[in-house]
């Protein structure tokens, strides 16, 4: 049966309904967006010579927002800027452009004034071609930052100015300042961190103009597994690399010592000892150096202590560490100070390890008036029940250090017997010692009793590798006078190899 015209109409009409309702229900499916934050930019442009308002002149942004014009008091507003650094260019007929920057935080109002000087001569084109490139990443820390005059010749002798901004800071870094170079190098920079600059260049008239700012990335912080203090012109500091030596990242550039450096166990913060209080006194820094705070004002020294006689708790919360004839827990923020046992009458505590495995035990090395009097005992993790370990033997005993199982002490001893007031060494060999006292291993000699260990030598200062399979240890001359080296080496003696020249209390998690 034909519809009639009128009813035809109405089913088309409700199919058109139902098509856009579906089209609407679609378009409404949600989308996530990164949210997006605005403040607002207000303005005086002036003259400056006369420091009268400027009217009419333009104001352009990069980012860019709109244009605008000045009013008759020189004023401007900009409303709606999303937040973070916002450069401003004012132009005006006879004057010198100006480019002003300013940071725009969430719902505030940044103000600036902006001064305008007339031009006497033609202001120079802004450089550009930018290296790194703009919004470059993966830049290295010492980053050289070059930019391409535009329309000059060296007879031009123009001079530029950069300044270099780190994000999420209002300060600047002036890195160069009315030089003829077109190239300067940023040193010292942050990881994985975003930076901004930009140059002005300016002709022997006076006229100057400014480039856009341009942005670049550092790269990621290395995972860098390797630990030791280098001395360099007398100044000793601490450093982080990887088994190679690459990837050399310089943690500490104070004129004092800093020196020990410990990774936690949980990996995110290093400590270490420096002298900047004129005593010992530990510190805690962020991998990449950064953050670096005091923990203790009891001093980390006694008897032949600078500072190396701490250890990290194993669950990275805690440290052990030596004052004199004390020895003192404390929690990583500095809070916490607990006394947990007191030398033998005339020793002195000094270095020391702490492990969890097989219910918890300390070792720590006790020293009397002179190095070479040095004993070893075994504590409970609350500083109680104390066992002589190793007893004073011939020549000097150092560096303690629980096996990753726990069921062994490594310790360094000099086999010459050489009592030397001074704490020098004649022959020192690495020992691994069963905490039952049931097995004395001479790892540096070796499974054959032939030492790979060069004539004349030492080593020392040794802990085993996070697999529990290897050593890593410092070797040096026994005339101490060049430079000390860190080596690995297997638990058997074989296999000796060395890491790092001028190195010495290496650490490896």
């Amino acid at each position: 049966m034909l519809l009639s015209l009128p009813s035809f109409w109405l089913r088309q009409a409700g199919l058109f309904v139902i098509i856009c309702c579906l089209g609407l229900l679609g378009a409404c499916q949600e989308e996530l967006v990164e949210p997006v934050y605005f403040g607002s930019v207000t303005g005086t442009v002036l003259d400056a010579r006369t420091n009268l308002p400027i009217a009419n002149a333009s104001v352009t942004t990069n980012p860019a927002t709109s244009s605008f014009v000045t009013s008759a008091t020189g004023k401007f507003q900009i409303d709606n800027v999303p937040t973070g650094r916002l450069a401003i260019t004012v132009t005006k007929t006879d004057y010198q452009q100006v480019v002003a920057n300013v940071t725009v935080s969430e719902g505030q109002t940044a103000d600036v004034t902006v001064v305008l000087s007339k031009s006497t001569a033609a202001a120079p084109s802004p450089p550009n071609r930018p290296t790194p490139a703009n919004q470059a990443t993966g830049q290295p820390t010492d980053v050289t930052l070059k930019w391409r005059p535009v329309n000059a010749t060296a007879s031009d002798s123009l001079r530029y100015d950069v300044v270099l901004y780190e994000s999420n800071s209002t300060s600047q870094r002036a890195l160069l300042t009315n030089s003829r170079d077109t190239t300067v190098v940023a040193t010292g920079l942050k990881f994985n961190t975003t930076y901004f600059w930009q140059v002005t260049v300016r002709n022997p008239a006076g006229a100057s103009a400014k480039t856009d700012i341009w942005s670049f990335q550092t790269r990621a912080l290395p995972n860098n597994r390797f630990l030791y203090a280098r001395t360099v012109a007398g100044n000793t500091d601490i450093y982080s690399s990887d088994n190679l030596g690459g990837d050399l990242i310089r943690l500490t550039t104070a004129t004092t010592v800093e020196t020990a450096p410990q990774l936690s166990p949980n990996r995110d913060v290093i400590a270490y000892a420096s002298n900047a209080s004129g005593q010992y006194q530990l510190y805690t820094m962020n991998r990449d150096g950064s953050n670096q705070r005091q923990i203790t004002t009891l001093a980390a020294e006694g008897y032949n202590n600078a500072g190396i006689g701490y250890r990290w708790s194993p669950d990275g919360a805690q440290l052990i560490y030596a004052h004199y004839d004390q020895l003192y827990r404390i929690n990583r923020d500095g809070t916490g100070l607990t006394l947990l046992a007191t030398a033998p009458a005339g020793r002195h505590f000094r270095e020391c390890d702490w492990t969890a495995e097989n219910g918890g035990r300390l070792v720590v090395q006790t020293v009397g008036a002179n190095v070479y009097d040095a004993e070893l005992y075994l504590y409970n993790v609350d500083g109680t029940n104390p066992v002589l370990f190793v007893s004073n033997l011939p020549g000097r005993l150092d560096s303690p250090s629980f096996s990753v199982n726990g069921l062994s002490v490594l310790y360094s001893r000099d086999v010459a017997g050489f009592n030397s007031p001074t704490g020098r060494q004649l022959d020192g060999h690495l020992f691994l010692q069963r905490i039952d006292g049931s097995a004395t291993v001479d790892v540096t000699a070796g499974t054959t009793g032939t030492s790979g260990k060069p004539i004349g030598t030492n080593d020392i200062q040794g802990r085993i590798s996070p697999d529990g399979f290897r050593v890593i240890f410092v070797n040096r001359l026994n005339d101490d006078l060049s430079a000390p080296e860190v080596w690995t080496m297997d638990l058997d003696g074989r296999n000796r190899g060395k890491l790092f020249s001028n190195a010495f209390l290496p650490d490896w998690k």
